[in-house]
């Protein structure tokens, strides 16, 4: 099996036990399901409408002939097939939402091509998603009824049985992707048919700000191919992927991987996010000194982030202390600063102008982003001084030294004036 850890694929032996020690689906018998059942009615302007409802269901896996594990619900067993949706999940079935519903092939009667079906077969899809968003598995489901008729109209009791067979599966293990700036991604899709040579058309677009776009298109039939970024050999294999150009913000956007082997159409949508991390940094060190009476502008800087929602706190402390932090209300913000790559900056900074109660408190610069699991910290300790009394004690001896000096110099400077008066005469 697979498990998909930090968007790599790590390999995990496929044991009985799943990677959090949950039974596998290898081996599950059953698991279950929420029927969204529909009944086709017509209002009274004559115009058919849909009504839905939600039905506790079974999806059983089995052989024909098999009786339901619970009999209370209606049961959807799946017997032996080529496909089996089970070999492409991991973990537990604790980790599973199964929804059921009816498919309907748009007008278009045809017998499917796989063994045992009819032209008057009813579908269903059966979606498995991981409650973690590691994959989406959209299984088609194929039943043959008693007897012909609309598949609209057809009703099925609580504690009914369907067999049916797996046709086709559809799915992705990349369901929503959030990736850096310049970087390499490959977007997962892949498909199984229960029939080979399959008439397969396979295509990929992407939808951004209501615009969409096809990226790729390929036809087994015709051979021919549109666009790029997919392995047309490996889609023989049932490998549908798509590797991206290095990612930009133009990268951002819902991928929709389809997968089209008449009559049915299975699509997933991808998204894709931009998130790149911001660069931190203050303008001091991990201390900072101050004289008392004296200021610092501090600054934080928050650098080449993206998208544009950050959040800059300035925190003080006392150094050690185990009690919330008191967030500074002082501060200042300049504005966004867009940067030549796409991404953002900011910074928020405040005047510090510490009384000597201040030292040895730790200023704390937070910034939460959503590129970030945890908020970045960088912090800094005061220390406050008063001015040193050594040096008032040198400009005061100083001071007493030249007025000592000069009450000295002026008597010698009168005594020896007087001197020169008297031997002029």
């Amino acid at each position: 099996m697979f498990i998909v850890f930090g968007g790599l694929f790590l390999a995990v032996l496929a044991s009985g036990v799943g990677p959090c020690g949950s039974q596998s689906v290898h081996n599950v018998q059953w698991l279950p399901c929420q029927f969204v059942d529909e009944s086709v009615h017509l209002n009274h302007e004559g115009h058919k409408e849909t009504k839905y409802h939600h039905r506790n269901a079974v999806l059983q896996f089995g052989f024909l002939g098999d009786r339901p594990i619970n009999q209370d619900v209606i049961t959807f067993l799946a017997v032996a097939s080529k496909v089996d949706m089970r070999r492409y999940v991991e973990g537990g079935e604790d980790t599973l939402q199964c929804e059921i519903r009816r498919y309907s092939t748009g007008g278009i009667v045809m017998r499917w091509p796989g063994l045992g079906a009819q032209e008057h077969d009813i579908w269903f899809t059966c979606t498995l998603t991981h409650t973690e968003g590691l994959f989406v598995i959209t299984t088609f489901l194929r039943h043959t009824p008693a007897q012909e008729g609309n598949q609209e109209w057809i009703q099925f009791a609580d504690r009914e049985l369907l067999t049916t067979s797996a046709a086709m599966v559809v799915m992705t293990r990349t369901p929503s992707v959030a990736v850096g700036l310049m970087k390499d991604q490959t977007l997962h899709c892949q498909f199984a048919v229960d029939h080979k040579q399959a008439n397969v058309t396979v295509e990929w677009r992407l939808q951004r700000r209501g615009e969409r776009t096809k990226l790729f298109g390929y036809s087994s039939r015709s051979g021919k191919t549109e666009g790029s970024g997919v392995s047309v050999k490996a889609i023989g294999a049932g490998n549908a992927a798509l590797k991206l150009p290095l990612t930009s913000q133009a990268s951002e956007g819902t991928y929709v991987c389809s997968v089209l082997v008449p009559p049915l159409y299975g699509s997933h949508d991808i998204t894709l996010n931009i998130h790149e991390p911001p660069r931190v940094s203050v303008n001091v060190g991990s201390s900072l000194s101050l004289t008392l009476g004296g200021e610092q502008k501090v600054v934080c800087d928050a650098e080449g982030y993206y998208p544009l929602d950050v959040n800059i706190e300035w925190l003080r402390e006392p150094a050690g202390s185990s009690f919330l932090p008191e967030v500074l209300k002082n501060v200042l913000y300049s504005s966004h600063r867009h940067n030549k790559d796409g991404t953002y900056s900011l910074s928020a900074f405040f005047l510090l102008q510490p009384g000597l109660d201040d030292s040895g408190y730790k200023y704390t610069c937070r910034v939460h982003h959503q590129a970030l699991r945890i908020p970045i910290r960088k912090s800094f300790t005061l220390t406050v001084s008063e001015q040193d009394s050594l040096w008032y004690v040198l400009v005061f001896g100083f001071i007493i030294t030249m007025i000592g000096l000069l009450f000295w110099l002026v008597p010698q400077y009168l005594k020896a004036k007087q001197n020169s008066a008297r031997k002029a005469f």
